[in-house]
């Protein structure tokens, strides 16, 4: 589990995060000057394609990592900073958009008329959506990584985890209802959530708002790579991975694991590289072509199953509903999000389980050697 989260999960959910932050950057450039010279096809959606975009997602990477690097407290300020950001235009559509959408009737015309697809709907749409939704809402099983610098982490980390997911579903569920009173379906299907801050708040408090939606984007990134640079760092202290001697070093001025987390940054590029040839710029297609943003969140949930299974069988100790009720659910869901990403990404799990199982034959042949030494 530390393997595949250090070598596939950190790295490609950190990349990815860090392309959502260019890419809504941009995306605000463009909308306070529409004569910059950048590339945004209309028909991805918004989506930046260009090299400007890259570049950027480089310098996002970069930054986030020295970030890290440099102390562990900065990180943490500079996340808490976001955190706050993040919440203002949340907070501001979720009221406004409520508003703005029973004034008008768009919210009523949203929840009764659906918009068409280009191209139409082909499989599953409820299970594609389930793995777009599993990105989205991905990244709280990180907080995990930082459990040894908590104060009694083993009743405060939990507490935080419930709580502030309780928050975040409360939260998002007023924004995409104060969204859907901002724009139609049709228009959230071809242009995305920022055409709704522009059509309630106009151009200019609009474009700030997104600009917000950037810098909260970009706060993800940065709680995603603290997690990144302390996946090597996790194994070698318990005398796992790679070279334990020298990735459980940790700087004696900055007290961070330097050694992991250039590992981490070089994981995140590599990704990157895939993922832009890939899936952006349609390099190749066919073989060994995967979307790396969620097949490795699905694969998380593979991996708990096991888990589960175990945990009911020793958890003598536990009452019914901590040993058998709570993990029996938490099994059929995974299950549940397992067939999904089956249904919707198809010869994407194929290729991408080819890839997933070399990486993981690498790590135990690093395992048993370190055994062995």
């Amino acid at each position: 589990m530390g393997w595949f989260a250090t070598i596939i999960y950190y790295p490609t959910l950190t990349m990815a995060l860090a392309w959502l932050s260019a890419r809504y950057t941009l995306e605000f450039l463009v909308s306070v000057n529409p004569d910059l010279p950048l590339v945004i096809p209309a028909a991805a959606g918004g989506t930046v394609l260009g090299p400007e975009c890259m570049v950027l997602t480089l310098f996002f990477l970069c930054f986030t990592f020295t970030l890290n690097s440099l102390s562990p407290k900065l990180a943490g300020k500079f996340q808490t900073s976001t955190t706050i950001i993040k919440l203002i235009p949340l907070a501001l559509m979720a009221v406004v958009g409520v508003i703005y959408g029973l004034s008008t009737g768009m919210l009523q015309q949203n929840f009764t008329h659906t918009a068409v697809v280009d191209g139409g709907v082909s499989g599953n749409p409820l299970f594609a959506a389930v793995c777009s939704t599993a990105f989205a809402y991905e990244g709280w099983i990180i907080a995990t990584s930082i459990n040894a610098e908590l104060k009694n982490a083993k009743r405060n980390l939990p507490k935080a985890l419930i709580i502030g997911g309780f928050i975040i579903v409360a939260v998002y569920l007023c924004y995409y209802i104060g969204v859907a009173g901002g724009a139609s379906n049709q228009q959230l299907i071809d242009q995305g959530a920022t055409i709704a801050f522009t059509n309630i708040f106009g151009n200019v408090l609009g474009n700030i708002l997104n600009l917000f939606i950037a810098i909260s984007c970009l706060g993800t990134c940065n709680g995603l790579m603290l997690g990144c640079t302390r996946g090597l760092y996790a194994l070698a202290t318990r005398g796992q991975g790679m070279r334990p001697a020298i990735f459980s070093q940790v700087d004696k001025e900055t007290n961070m694991p330097h050694n992991s987390a250039i590992i981490a940054l070089m994981a995140c590029g590599v990704w990157f590289l895939y993922f832009y040839l890939s899936n952006l710029a349609g390099a190749w297609s066919g073989a060994f072509v995967f979307d790396p943003t969620e097949l490795p969140i699905i694969t998380i949930y593979l991996m708990y199953l096991p888990m589960f299974i175990q945990w009911m069988r020793k958890e003598t100790d536990q009452p019914v509903l901590k040993r058998f009720i709570m993990p029996g659910l938490a099994f059929c869901g995974s299950i549940f999000m397992v067939v999904a990403c089956i249904v919707s990404h198809k010869w994407g799990c194929f290729w991408y389980l080819i890839v997933f199982a070399v990486v993981m034959l690498w790590g135990w042949l690093i395992d048993k050697r370190q055994k062995k030494a």
